[in-house]
């Protein structure tokens, strides 16, 4: 006598599964080396390699707290 097949699992749910995917290489468009924060990878240029006015402005805005928290 077979036992029975076991009961499948369950899907993950959306966002939490656990494969990766990997990041695309991002270079610097002058010198070519890879880029790793996020405002070099925007502008595909290093911080050594931008000029003053090709920075982004940023902008800190105060928020309201979430209800409930705090």
């Amino acid at each position: 006598m077979t036992s029975p097949d076991p009961a499948p699992l369950p899907a993950p749910l959306p966002g939490t599964d656990t494969a990766r995917t990997l990041r695309t290489r991002v270079t610097c468009r002058r010198c070519h080396r890879p880029l790793h924060d996020p405002e070099s990878r925007m502008l595909r240029l290093g911080p050594e390699c931008r000029d003053p006015a090709e920075r982004v402005a940023r902008f800190d805005v105060d928020q309201d707290p979430l209800p409930g928290v705090g």
